[in-house]
């Protein structure tokens, strides 16, 4: 992490890009009195994953998505993925609190499905 002084010698177009990045980061809050990561896919819950994100008034909610019948997702098969991300329109997911969001987000390449 950058200090303070650090900060003071960049320019200032370029703050705004700072704070962006740094907005991205995982961060906690609080959903139904229990401390949760946002935007942060985990397995399980009703759905195959499930994600707490904040949605568009400020409050924290959680989004589940996913096939539940335990199959995998075959994404590293470049047709597969390919087929699912033009069918899902991938290139406009919409916004994170939707599961659309979430789901081409695990489909896109090299993704990790860990946890």
């Amino acid at each position: 992490m950058k200090t303070f002084k650090e900060y003071e010698n960049i320019d200032e177009a370029c703050e705004e890009c700072i704070f962006e990045h740094e907005m991205e980061g995982i961060q906690e809050a609080e959903y139904q009195g229990k401390k949760v990561k946002l935007n942060d896919p985990v397995r399980g819950a009703s759905k195959k994953f499930y994600v707490y994100v904040k949605n568009e008034t400020g409050n924290v909610v959680k989004v589940s998505f996913g096939d539940t019948t335990g199959l995998s997702i075959k994404r590293d098969n470049p047709a597969r993925r390919k087929s699912f991300r033009a069918r899902h329109n991938c290139d406009n997911p919409g916004p994170k609190w939707k599961a659309r969001y979430w789901s081409c987000y695990q489909w896109r390449a090299g993704a990790k499905v860990d946890n």
